[in-house]
């Protein structure tokens, strides 16, 4: 059948132009021979993109980001999600579905929490890194249709398609390790404090108000900027910027209200 097949295709392309017809010229030969996964096929495949994204946005989130913000509900967010992103994309890389209902699936995320709190720049950049690597290891591709030359055509595990994912998240580990690191650049933070002197905010009494705030405040400040100030209360609030300690965090510096902290 599929000689047949494709000694009849071979003979209208030479009608129009002579041309030689080789493997790759079939683009569709997949449908035409119907080459079909078979359960533990497709089990060992969902098993090893399932395991590989878990493993590293594990690693991302344990030993990256909770090691600094110590966040425990951005830990169960990016875990949850990134294998709730992975399955999703998996199931929809596999069937046939229209580009209404993708957009309606990634829509429903913008509905929901992150739509009416307002998340850090770090925790964002976090979640778009969870998101690609899931996009990543849910669509590369793992197996390959074999045997188009042969009556028996079937899909196959390819050991270098592996080695790719796996180098594709092995790079964006790397990447955010030398970026975390504190020998490449300095991490400085910022405090908001409620400021009672306000004699010192004035240019001319910088130097003075630096050293009351290192004293006061126990670190050691590279730089300040005056915001809001209330002359009725003799107060102005002042960001602060100082350099992290090693082990350090640095996620309630900002906070200015009770009902702002989050366990």
């Amino acid at each position: 059948m599929i000689d047949r097949l494709f000694r009849f295709v071979q003979d209208d392309l030479a009608a129009f132009g002579n041309a030689d017809l080789n493997d790759d010229m079939l683009f569709d030969v997949q449908t035409i021979t119907d080459a079909m996964m078979t359960t533990s096929q497709k089990m060992c495949e969902l098993g090893i993109r399932f395991a590989m994204n878990l493993l590293v946005c594990w690693i991302l989130v344990q030993f990256f980001y909770y090691k600094k913000s110590r966040r425990r509900d951005y830990y169960f967010t990016f875990m949850i999600f990134s294998s709730a992103m992975l399955l999703l994309l998996y199931i929809m890389g596999n069937v046939e579905v229209g580009v209404g209902l993708t957009l309606g699936l990634f829509a429903i995320f913008g509905i929901i929490r992150y739509r009416t709190e307002t998340v850090p720049i770090r925790e964002m950049t976090y979640l778009f890194v969870i998101i690609a690597l899931a996009a990543a290891n849910g669509l590369a591709p793992l197996y390959q249709v074999i045997g188009l030359a042969t009556d028996t055509p079937h899909y196959a595990l390819i050991t270098g398609n592996i080695f790719v994912m796996a180098a594709v998240n092995a790079l964006i580990v790397a990447l955010i390790a030398i970026l975390e690191s504190d020998r490449l650049v300095k991490h400085t933070t910022t405090k908001l404090v409620l400021y009672d002197r306000i004699e010192l905010i004035v240019p001319e009494k910088r130097e003075e108000l630096l050293q009351d705030l290192e004293n006061r405040l126990g670190v050691k400040i590279d730089n300040v900027e005056i915001g809001h100030v209330d002359f009725l209360k003799d107060a102005a609030f002042i960001k602060v910027y100082y350099r992290l300690g090693k082990g350090e965090s640095n996620s309630v510096n900002t906070i200015t209200r009770a009902k702002d902290y989050v366990e």
